[in-house]
C-alpha cells in the first residue's frame, strides 16, 4: 500500500481545469464563444467555488477505441467505472464519491439525460458518443444547478461537436480482443454562407469478456449549424440502437475462482437434464433525439440560449425464466417512452458580476409492460395464455419544472461572492400491477402512486485570489430528491436530503497545476443500495436516516519536460452510516456507525505521458481503489478486496503523402499485467424460520472484469 501512496505523490490530472483570470473580465465579453453559451448556464468556471475537471476532446480521442464513455472517465477524480460485459462494451456504469449513478446528473447541451423514472443513465444507448463530444465537464458533489434531477454524488455536462471552420472527412475502425471490431465515418462540409453540416454514422461489435454478454451497437450523429456574428443556431438529431446480452445476473464466490467469465443468464434444463443457454436472452433498445438550440448575443454583455428537445426511447428485454414451482415461460418487458420539454437561460457579464437566470419544464410519458412469448403448458395442464398476452401493463408520467438565478459578485480585484438559488416542481404519477402467479413483478396491492415534491436547493460561496498563482474558495449547497420508481415498488421512501461543504485551493504556476479540496457531504434519508436486486433485477435501495462522507482530493498536472507530463489525481475519504440499524436473525441490531456501502476510503489515478518526438505518445494509466464494502453492515462476506491496474496507451500521428496527413495509429492495452480483479458485486440475505427463531442467511455475487486484451485503432481524416 505505501509503494502505491508514493506512486501516486509523486506523480500527478491529464483533465486540467479551465483557467481565467478575473483581470480577463473584459476580454470574455468581447469574444464570448456563442459555442459555449448552450451550457454556460450550467458549467462552472474557473473562479466559480465548486469542485470540477475539465475533460477535453483531445483527452477523450486519445482512448476513444469502442469503449463507453464511463471507462473513457474512469481516470477522473473520485471516479469508479464498471462494465457488466467485463470489456468496457456494453452496459457500463460509473460512480462519483461512492455514489450511484443514479444521483450523478447527466446533461447533453443542458438537457437531462438521467431516465425519469429510474434515475439511471444507460449510456449503451449512445454508443460511441465519445467520437460526437467536444468538452465533458465533471462536477464533484451538488456542484452548481443544473436541469434535471439533483446532483448528490456529482454532474456530467457533456457539450457536443463544436462546428468546424473546414470541411472534412473521417474514417475511424478498431480491432481488439473478444472479436471487438468498431467502424465510424465522420463528415463536415465547414462553413459555407454561414452553414455547416456534420455528422457520424458508427458500430461497434463485440463479443464481451464474459460468457454470451455481446454488443451489437449502432449509431448516429447529424447536425447542422446556422452562425453569424451574433447569432448561433443549431438542430441535432442523434440515436443508438443496442442490442445485448445480458450480463447482469453476476456470480458467487466460488465460481469466481472456478469460472470467472460464467454467465447464468437464459440457463435451462432440457428432459435429459442437459444444460441449455436461451438463444434469445438479449436486451433490445432504440432511442432517438432531437434538439434544437438558439443561442444568441446582445449589447452590454447579454446572451441567451432557448432549446427545444425531444427523446424517443423504445425497446425491450426477452427472458427465458426457470420456474420452479410454476411453470417454465419467456417473457419480453417493454419499455415505450417520450420525453420532450424546453430549457432557457439568460446571462449577463461585465467587470462587476456573471448573472444567470434559467431553467427547464420537462415532461416524461412512458409506457411499460410484459408479455408472454411462451409458457411451458404441459408442465401445468390448469394453465393458458394468449400468444403476447400482457401480464402487466403499466404507466409513468413525470412533469418537472426547474428554475434558478446564478451569480458570481467581484467585490475587488481579489474576493468575489457566488450565490444560486433554485426551485424545482416534479409531479410523477404511474401505475404498477398486481403481478402474474409467474413473476411477482411486484407485491401484490400494489397500484397506483400519486406523488408531488417541491424543492428549494441554495447555493452560497467564496472565492478568493491570494495571487496570481494561488486561489482558494468555499462553498455550500443544498440538494433534495425523489425516490425512483424501483424505489417505490420495493417500499415507502422518503425523498433524501443533502448539504454539501467544499473547502479547496488551486495553485497555478508555469510548468503545473496543483488543486486540492476538502469536502463534507452530511446526507438525510439517503437512499442507499442495499446489494439485492428485485425480481426484475434492478437494484434495491432504502433509506437510512443519517450519514456522512467526509474527505479530501487532489488532482495536479506537472509538465517535467517537453517529453514528460505527469498526472495524478487522489481521493481519501471517510463515509459513514450513524447508527445503523438492520434485521438480523429476526433481530433488530444497532451496528454502530457503519462505512457506507460501495464507498472506498482511498481511490488513486496515475497518468504517465512520455512523447519522445511531436509524433509518438506513449501514455502509462494507472487506477487504485482500496477495498470497500457491499453490504451497509461491513459484513466479512460483503468486502471486496482493492485492485490496482495499469492500461498502456500508444499512439502514432503518421501521414501518407497523396492519401492523408492526419492518420493516427492507436494501440490501447487495458489491464497490462494481467490482474484478476473485480470492480464491483452485492450482498443479498434471507430468512429461514425455525421452530424457535428466524435463521438469516448471507450470499454474495461479484461482476469480474477483463483480463489483458488489447485494441487497435486507425483513423483517416481527409
Amino acid at each position: 500500500m505505501k509503494k502505491y501512496i508514493l506512486l501516486v505523490l509523486i506523480s500527478t490530472s491529464s483533465f486540467s481545469q479551465e483557467i481565467v483570470n478575473q483581470k480577463d473580465q473584459d476580454s470574455l465579453i468581447k469574444t464570448l464563444n456563442l459555442e459555449e453559451v448552450t451550457v454556460n448556464a450550467i458549467k462552472a468556471k474557473y473562479n466559480t467555488p465548486v469542485t470540477f475537471v475539465n475533460v477535453t476532446k483531445q483527452d477523450l480521442d486519445k482512448v476513444n477505441l469502442a469503449q463507453d464513455l464511463p471507462t473513457l472517465l474512469k481516470n477522473t477524480p473520485s471516479v469508479i467505472s464498471h462494465s457488466d460485459s467485463g470489456s468496457g462494451i456494453g452496459y457500463s456504469s460509473i460512480r462519483i464519491r461512492g455514489s450511484d449513478q443514479t444521483r450523478v446528473n447527466v446533461t447533453i447541451n443542458g438537457v437531462p439525460y438521467n431516465d425519469s423514472e429510474s434515475m439511471q443513465v444507460y449510456w449503451v444507448d449512445l454508443p460511441d458518443f465519445a467520437s460526437s463530444i467536444e468538452s465533458i465537464q465533471v462536477q464533484r458533489g451538488v456542484g452548481t444547478s443544473t436541469n434535471g434531477p439533483g446532483a448528490f454524488g456529482g454532474s456530467i455536462n457533456i457539450q457536443t461537436n463544436a462546428a468546424s471552420e473546414n470541411s472534412f472527412f473521417e474514417v475511424n475502425n478498431t480491432l481488439g480482443s473478444y472479436n471487438t471490431i468498431k467502424n465510424s465515418v465522420g463528415f463536415s462540409t465547414g462553413f459555407i454562407n454561414n452553414f455547416e453540416l456534420s455528422g457520424r454514422i458508427s458500430r461497434i461489435k463485440s463479443d464481451g469478456y464474459i460468457d454470451r454478454s455481446g454488443s451489437n451497437l449502432r449509431s448516429y450523429f447529424l447536425q447542422g449549424i446556422y452562425r453569424d456574428e451574433n447569432t448561433l443556431v443549431k438542430l441535432l438529431n442523434f440515436a443508438g440502437h443496442e442490442i445485448t446480452d445480458q450480463a447482469w445476473y453476476g456470480i458467487d464466490s466460488a465460481t469466481l475462482e472456478s469460472n470467472r467469465k460464467y454467465n447464468m443468464a437464459g440457463e435451462f434444463y432440457d428432459e435429459e437434464g442437459n444444460t441449455l443457454y436461451y438463444k434469445d436472452q438479449i436486451d433490445n433498445y432504440k432511442q432517438d433525439h432531437y434538439q434544437l438550440h438558439w443561442n444568441q448575443n446582445y449589447l452590454g454583455g447579454w446572451t441567451s440560449n432557448f432549446g427545444l428537445h425531444y427523446t424517443y426511447g423504445r425497446g425491450f428485454y426477452e427472458n427465458y425464466n426457470v420456474g420452479y414451482d410454476s411453470p417454465d415461460y419467456i417473457d419480453r418487458r417493454w419499455l415505450d417512452n417520450d420525453f420532450y420539454g424546453f430549457i432557457f437561460s439568460v446571462n449577463q457579464r461585465t467587470t462587476k458580476y456573471n448573472s444567470t437566470i434559467g431553467g427547464s419544464y420537462n415532461k416524461y410519458s412512458g409506457e411499460h409492460y410484459g408479455e408472454y412469448l411462451w409458457i411451458d403448458q404441459d408442465s401445468n395442464s390448469e394453465n393458458s395464455y394468449s400468444f403476447k398476452e400482457k401480464f402487466y401493463d403499466d404507466y409513468g408520467n413525470k412533469n418537472e419544472f426547474n428554475v434558478f438565478a446564478k451569480i458570481d459578485y467581484y467585490l475587488n480585484d481579489k474576493l468575489s461572492i457566488y450565490g444560486d438559488l433554485q426551485y424545482r416542481n416534479i409531479k410523477y404519477e404511474a401505475g404498477i400491477s398486481a403481478n402474474s402467479v409467474f413473476t411477482g413483478y411486484v407485491e401484490e396491492g400494489f397500484s397506483r402512486l400519486d406523488k408531488t415534491f417541491n424543492f428549494f436547493n441554495p447555493k452560497f460561496g467564496l472565492f478568493y485570489n491570494l495571487n496570481d498563482s494561488n486561489n482558494i474558495y468555499f462553498s455550500y449547497a443544498r440538494a433534495q430528491r425523489e425516490p425512483t420508481r424501483t424505489d417505490y415498488a420495493n417500499g415507502s421512501p422518503d425523498a433524501e436530503k443533502l448539504n454539501d461543504f467544499e473547502l479547496g485551493w488551486k495553485l497555478t504556476l508555469e510548468n503545473s497545476s496543483i488543486n486540492v479540496n476538502a469536502f463534507y457531504m452530511i446526507y438525510d434519508n439517503q437512499l442507499v443500495l442495499t446489494g439485492q436486486r428485485d425480481i426484475n433485477g434492478y437494484e434495491i435501495r432504502r433509506n437510512i436516516g443519517e450519514s456522512y462522507r467526509l474527505g479530501i482530493e487532489l488532482d495536479s498536472n506537472i509538465t517535467l519536460s517537453s517529453k514528460l507530463n505527469l498526472n495524478t489525481n487522489l481521493s481519501i475519504s471517510s463515509n459513514k452510516n450513524q447508527d445503523f440499524y438492520s434485521i438480523f436473525d429476526g433481530i433488530l441490531k444497532n451496528y454502530g456507525n457503519t462505512d457506507l456501502a460501495y464507498s472506498p476510503s482511498f481511490i488513486a489515478n496515475n497518468i504517465i505521458d512520455y512523447s519522445p518526438n511531436e509524433k509518438v505518445i506513449i501514455s502509462l494509466r494507472s487506477n487504485y481503489v482500496s477495498e470497500q464494502y457491499f453490504a451497509q453492515t461491513n459484513s466479512p462476506i460483503s468486502k471486496l478486496e482493492s485492485f490496482f491496474v495499469h492500461d498502456l496507451n500508444f499512439i502514432h500521428k503518421m501521414s501518407i503523402k497523396g492519401l492523408s496527413d492526419d492518420i493516427n495509429f492507436k494501440v490501447l492495452v487495458n489491464n497490462l499485467f494481467n490482474s484478476k480483479y473485480v470492480s464491483y458485486g452485492g450482498y443479498y440475505t434471507y430468512d429461514v424460520p425455525t421452530d424457535n427463531q428466524i435463521k438469516t442467511y448471507e450470499g454474495t455475487y461479484y461482476y469480474p472484469q477483463a483480463e489483458i486484451n488489447i485494441l487497435v485503432g486507425l483513423d483517416f481524416k481527409f
